[in-house]
């Protein structure tokens, strides 16, 4: 007689209550070819076991599949904002635009409201005028620039506001767009004047794209670079055309939101921006610099 061989010992190289990742793993283990077997139990967690001369490869597989998945897949951003919650915001912003136009009209230098609204850089770099780096985002040249702005600002307007909230939103928007208006008046230097929402416009597409840059980097990569290149693939097609069009504005507009975007993205922002009080707050603030700046500049 023959003596019986015994069945070759078996160990165990993973162990999981997911039988789902259970499963990957056994993929992993099949496609190199390695012979295993899954232990399922119904009250506790199942094991994956191989050969003993296998338990090195084995795990060495596992490991790097871990290893390799780490960040993967990506999570899920929850903003928590609701997105017909930013419906009305953008709608009563570009109401209010459109609104003021009717009251200026097109450009005209003999207006009170051009004269003293203006982005004049003499009067901001000579006179102290901060308060028309803000100002002239309210004004339009003509009627084709404020359809423009409205248009594609009220859909930027939209998710940026769907990110941030509308408080938070509206008030970094203002605050990217003087900066925007501010450094154009330093590169000009006097004798320059712009008006017009399209920094605006930009400086969303900077802020939105600041947005993609901080939230879904994974490490220095060309990814980080797709953001910038759209931004600036937008700048080429909508701000560098037109007759009267301030290539400037345009440009430090996106470069002051993706600045501010940036800034605003490495600090611990998320419980501000599901605080109403907080929005609330800047959405009164934002407001509250428009209407001072405008009283500053008819008063003078």
């Amino acid at each position: 007689m023959e003596a019986a061989q015994s069945p070759e010992p078996e160990v165990i190289v993973f162990t999981s209550e997911d039988m789902m990742l259970v499963d990957t793993c056994s993929l992993v283990l099949s496609a190199r070819n390695i012979a295993h077997r899954i232990e399922r139990r119904d009250d506790g967690p199942a094991s994956i076991l191989v050969k003993y001369e296998t338990e090195q490869e084995a795990a060495s597989q596992l490991r790097t599949y871990f290893r390799e998945n780490r960040n993967w897949p990506p999570p899920i951003i929850d903003n928590q904002i609701q997105p017909l919650s930013t419906s009305l915001p953008v709608i009563l912003t570009m109401g209010a635009l459109a609104l003021f136009y009717y009251v200026t009209g097109p450009y005209d230098p003999e207006s009170i409201w051009f004269s003293a609204g203006a982005g004049n850089s003499s009067a901001v770099l000579r006179e102290g005028h901060y308060f028309r780096l803000v100002t002239a985002l309210c004004l339009h040249s003509d009627f084709s620039h404020l359809a423009g702005n409205v248009l594609i600002g009220g859909f930027l307007l939209h998710f940026y506001l769907q990110i941030s909230g509308t408080g938070i939103g509206l008030l970094s928007v203002l605050g990217a767009a003087a900066a925007g208006n501010y450094i154009n008046v330093l590169v000009h230097g006097p004798g320059h004047i712009s008006i017009g929402f399209s920094t605006a416009v930009f400086a969303m597409i900077g802020l939105l794209s600041a947005h993609q840059i901080i939230e879904h980097k994974r490490g220095f990569g060309i990814r980080m670079l797709v953001p910038l290149m759209a931004g600036a693939g937008l700048l080429a097609m909508l701000g560098s055309s037109g007759v009267r069009t301030d290539l400037g504005a345009h440009l430090f507009g996106l470069v002051g939101g993706l600045a501010l975007g940036i800034i605003f993205g490495l600090l611990p922002t998320d419980r501000l921006k599901t605080s109403s009080f907080v929005q609330t707050g800047c959405l009164l603030m934002t407001i509250f610099i428009v209407l001072v700046c405008w009283n500053t500049a008819l008063a003078l």
